[in-house]
């Protein structure tokens, strides 16, 4: 059964100092360890110790070959959006990140599947850098759940996703700069708490704001199962119902009309939820996702799902099929 894992992160191992490049800003760099380790710096401050699977192409091949899985989607890791930055910056180190996904699948292409970051602070430079992103041999993007603070419903977001419709390009929403990360460190609460809430947020907006029903055609996954979005839909939907003159205002459509309209990963670390969101959703928008390769992933590549009572047509359209029809490509690709 070939099983494709939809969501991972990968990173150059070797990249600019950003920070001193552009002049400011707290860019990320690596710092490289005699253990084969790499420090994340975000500009002069430590963010994160990562591990040789996060650039070695081949080590990370061979580590999914222990879980009988050939393929990953790799896209950047979320902290490398710098939608903060001037759109000039962000566009530069957007392209570098895209040419190295788009060289990794061009030399593995049974391996790695690519998806693009973009710029997505400035509308035209975003378009710009997804058309460039296509023509490279990538087939969607990655961004955040907001940027800058900011809704995905917003007008000036709309041309991206209207452009990604027309190009066939997928669109694969992350959580970052999750709310409320200042007043909830301890306890690893904004990773806990904060991303499934930061991912309702998305899909909340984009269903309110109406951009799935201008856009019906347009192939969205909302990762770590859609976050909180679908356990806590019975209350979205209700808060629809008894004030529409607050949740209506964009969209007349009941947000339930349209559940099985994107697509989610398999995120969840536990058989009965999943079930849940499988009943929701159907198994042809549920995909195999990992969040390799880091430790909050489903590091076994689909173990749960593989020991569960699922039948088997239902795991390999997770492991498989949801996530070709996401991304449009045929299985014989990989084969």
């Amino acid at each position: 059964m070939l099983k494709i894992d939809m969501h991972t992160h990968i990173i150059p191992k070797h990249m600019p100092n950003w920070t001193e490049k552009f002049g400011y800003g707290k860019f990320i760099h690596l710092v490289h360890n005699e253990d084969k380790t790499a420090d994340m710096m975000q500009g002069g401050q430590f963010f994160r110790r990562i591990k040789e699977n996060c650039w070695n192409e081949e080590m990370r091949i061979q580590e999914y070959a222990q879980f009988d899985t050939q393929v990953q989607v790799v896209c950047t890791i979320p902290v490398m959006f710098s939608y903060w930055a001037k759109t000039e910056d962000c566009l530069a180190l957007s392209e570098f990140l895209n040419d190295h996904i788009a060289e990794l699948v061009s030399k593995y292409p049974k391996n790695y599947i690519g998806l693009a970051t973009i710029p997505m602070q400035d509308t035209e430079a975003a378009i710009q850098e997804l058309e460039r992103a296509k023509n490279i041999g990538l087939v969607g993007i990655q961004i955040g759940s907001n940027i800058n603070d900011e809704n995905l419903s917003e007008d000036k977001y709309f041309p991206i996703f209207e452009a990604c419709e027309r190009l066939g390009m997928a669109v694969m929403i992350h959580p970052w700069q999750m709310m409320g990360f200042d007043s909830m460190k301890k306890y690893w609460l904004p990773w806990l708490v904060g991303m499934p809430a930061e991912t309702s947020r998305a899909a909340c907006s984009m269903i309110f704001g109406g951009v799935l029903e201008r856009l019906p055609n347009l192939r969205i996954c909302f990762s770590h199962a859609g976050g909180s979005f679908l356990p806590t839909l019975g209350r979205i939907e209700h808060g629809f119902n008894c004030r529409p003159d607050l949740v209506a205002v964009d969209n007349p459509i009941n947000p339930r009309e349209y559940i099985g309209k994107f697509w989610v990963d398999s995120i969840t670390h536990d058989i009965d939820a999943l079930k849940y969101i499988l009943n929701m959703q159907g198994s042809k928008r549920v995909c195999l996702g990992s969040d390799y390769p880091f430790p909050l992933g489903d590091l076994e590549i689909g173990k749960f799902i593989e020991d569960s009572d699922l039948s088997e047509e239902t795991i390999e359209d997770i492991f498989c099929h949801s996530t070709l029809e996401w991304l449009n490509l045929k299985k014989e690709m990989f084969l």
